[in-house]
């Protein structure tokens, strides 16, 4: 797919009209892309770059993150979140993302209040398609959408970040490690660093698409379809390389990566009749304050779970 350069000029006169932003930099392609147009659209007076750094980053990606602002100039802040001190989020059920993003967004009101600008997070339009409760904790809260307002699906913004020749253009998709445990397995620090501790040891093999997905004492392997049969043959080392990390087991999943399955699985399991839904989203009015509208209600395909008011 091509994506002309007017998709550049629609960005830039959202971000015109906003005329600042604090920006939910997490280093992904999206933020990265929103980051980058945003400081140069703007400058980087107008334009802080924040990023989180908790247990659920890698440590890799906050690195990352740096380098990224470093080279690009971008004026860049790390805040602490603390999500794991919620007793909401670590039970993981599936609003968990709610229940992160309102932390996150909490402690980005500090500094957007301090530069006078709104919340901007690299959310895309197919982001709107998916089951995301987070991208509903940061609309309450008042975040704004670039990239869904200047019309930018996910493979415009690869596209636009490949004529912009940034060199996160075909980063794989990445998501916070407590996407690793399946829902309704309590999120752990100790889990935490597992997942981190075996993902980064496969992707010291080479492999570049990668997820572990925690069942205590297994993990079993997601990894782009095309890498497959090197883990066959790398079958010692991948094997090796889990046990290090603390895993007894290690399972490969011939399916390959698919993003947000275990999401979809709990939908789908809870659609069936197959899980108890309030163990997946919690008693009424429990951790959410009041301010969830992920319920019983939301528990449908997922074109059908979000949309934006």
């Amino acid at each position: 797919m091509t994506t002309p350069l007017p998709a550049l000029d629609r960005l830039e006169r959202v971000l015109s009209e906003l005329g600042r932003v604090v920006v939910a930099f997490s280093g992904g392609v999206d933020s990265a892309l929103l980051g980058y147009v945003a400081n140069r659209t703007l400058g980087a007076n107008r334009v802080l770059c924040v990023t989180s750094s908790s247990a659920s980053l890698p440590a890799d990606e906050l690195a990352d993150c740096r380098a990224l602002a470093t080279e690009w100039g971008l004026r860049h802040l790390v805040v602490e979140t603390n999500e794991l001190a919620d007793e909401s989020y670590v039970r993981n059920g599936i609003d968990r993302c709610y229940h992160c993003k309102r932390e996150l967004m909490d402690v980005l009101a500090g500094p957007a209040k301090a530069e006078g600008a709104p919340i901007a997070l690299g959310v895309n339009l197919d982001d709107l398609t998916d089951y995301r409760p987070g991208q509903q904790a940061a609309h309450e809260r008042g975040a704004v959408f670039p990239l869904v307002n200047a019309g930018l699906a996910k493979a415009d913004v690869r596209e636009l970040s490949r004529q912009l020749g940034l060199r996160t253009w075909d980063k794989p998709a990445a998501a916070c490690l407590a996407s690793r445990l399946p829902h309704g397995t309590p999120v752990t620090a100790d889990a935490l660093a597992q997942i981190e501790r075996a993902e980064s040891a496969l992707r010291a093999l080479g492999f570049r698409v990668v997820r572990v997905r925690h069942y205590g004492e297994s993990a079993r392997i997601e990894l782009g379809v095309a890498e497959l049969r090197r883990a066959v043959d790398a079958r010692e080392s991948v094997v090796a390389a889990v046990r290090a990390a603390g895993y007894r087991y290690a399972t490969l999943d011939l399916e390959g990566f698919r993003s947000g399955n275990l999401s979809r699985t709990a939908i789908e399991d809870a659609s069936d009749g197959k899980a108890r839904v309030d163990r997946l989203v919690g008693e009424p009015g429990q951790g959410t304050g009041g301010g969830s509208s992920v319920s019983r209600a939301t528990l449908q395909p997922a074109e059908d779970v979000l949309r934006f008011s």
